[in-house]
């Protein structure tokens, strides 16, 4: 039995560094739900014990945030945004920091992967219209959803996951996480205008017959309007779950399931549509992990591992080399699963928010570090912009350099602060 887990643990995990398996047509939510039915099926873990090992309040938050995200772009709410941002009469320049602002503040209650998919459309186009090089704003677009996700426990999957797991306080973790989160943000904004040195607007006149869009992007087009009712109502129940968040003890994921299901309860939109654009793989992909890695926590394994790490002077529920660890994690094999296998060593009171400001921070490095990253890529490339990783690294990794020096700072001034009380 250990070593077919051993097996099983490792391929996963390698498929989660590869981004799959070779030979196999499989991507990393394949590799980690093959990886618990063989668990299941070779008897390492019962289905009862598999069933056992899904954490429901990570799941049903997650699915409830994905409903009010559908219901905003069905709606066409962030469409309307990115356009009246770009009409702002402002310099290149300013508008850049403007859309890192804006960008890094939805992205912080919506998901950073949401507002970049419904983002970047819209936002090529709106530079295309002004004359505007789009590739600085989308380079922004891109760290920015990133870096303003780290601000709340909605903002990403993996600080979902994080505050349920360790039961960590919204606004106490807010409290935590808006200063270095606001002073990245503003250091994204000054490394793309320094590196960008005055290169703001377009070399090359726009082709008017654009290539035909592929069937996303026609959806894409064709919720463009803005549906005042529709994002008024997805609003309403954001504010609402803020509100309850912030000042009431009411279980996140219940009042945020309750609130999934009175924007399922619509006249206009059906629910298969909204439905339809829930990322049921993000899903699967963490309930192959909860299995795989519970099973590795109860074989006793992953102790033995930590003890052996402890002998040669790597302690992992240290705040500096949890912070280390998360960093160079999260880069191997991406943040959901790094967040997951450093969950049983977070024990420092800082110790959520050094998980959750590491991992989402570390996601700007490289271009596959983070979904949002290849979903903007994705978005350029449908319109004949070639955001490739040399291009992306050129910004990311100063961002990402300077983001988690900041973040670092802070967590050792309140390490210390806390130390002195």
């Amino acid at each position: 039995m250990t070593a077919t887990l051993l097996t099983v643990f490792f391929l996963v995990y390698l498929g989660m560094i590869l981004g799959g398996l070779p030979f196999l047509q499989l991507d990393r939510t394949g590799v980690a739900l093959l990886g618990a039915i063989a668990l299941v099926g070779t008897g390492v873990v019962s289905p009862e014990g598999a069933v056992a090992a899904l954490h429901l309040p990570t799941l049903m938050l997650l699915f409830a945030f994905m409903v009010l995200s559908a219901q905003l772009r069905l709606g066409g709410f962030y469409a309307w945004v990115t356009r009246r941002l770009a009409a702002w009469p402002l310099r290149p320049a300013l508008l850049l920091g403007a859309l890192v602002g804006v960008v890094g503040a939805l992205s912080a209650v919506f998901s950073n992967d949401v507002v970049c998919l419904a983002v970047a459309p819209v936002l090529i186009a709106a530079c295309h219209r002004r004359g505007l090089a789009p590739m600085p704003y989308l380079l922004g677009l891109a760290c920015a959803a990133n870096v303003g996700s780290a601000a709340t426990l909605i903002g990403n999957p993996q600080n979902m996951l994080i505050g349920a797991r360790l039961g960590l306080s919204f606004s106490g973790y807010l409290g935590e996480a808006l200063a270095p989160v606001a002073l990245s943000l503003l250091a994204t904004w000054a490394i793309i205008v320094a590196l960008t040195r005055g290169r703001w607007h377009e070399a090359r006149a726009v082709d008017p017959s654009p290539a035909p869009l592929a069937a996303q992007d026609l959806r894409d087009e064709a919720e463009a309007g803005l549906d005042r009712w529709q994002a008024a109502k997805g609003l309403t129940v954001a504010l609402a779950l803020l509100g309850i968040f912030l000042f009431t003890a009411w279980p996140r994921e219940l009042a945020a399931l309750v609130g999934a299901g009175l924007l399922l309860t619509s006249r206009q939109l059906h629910s298969r549509r909204m439905l339809g654009l829930v990322d049921w793989e993000l899903l699967v992909l963490f309930i192959g992990l909860f299995v795989v890695n519970h099973a590795l926590e109860a074989s006793g394994l992953l102790a033995t591992g930590l003890d052996a790490l402890a002998a040669v002077g790597l302690h992992l529920e240290q705040p500096g080399t949890l912070f280390a660890a998360a960093v160079v994690l999260s880069n191997l094999v991406s943040n959901v699963p790094a967040v997951m296998l450093l969950l049983p060593v977070a024990t420092d009171p800082l110790a959520g928010p050094i998980l959750a400001l590491a991992s989402t921070l570390a996601g700007n490095l490289l271009l596959v570090g983070s979904i949002a990253n290849l979903i903007v890529a994705d978005a350029a490339e449908r319109r004949g912009l070639r955001l490739d990783w040399r291009t992306h690294a050129r910004v990311g990794v100063p961002v990402t350099l300077a983001t988690l020096a900041i973040a670092a700072t802070w967590l050792l001034w309140r390490a210390s602060l806390g130390a002195a009380a």
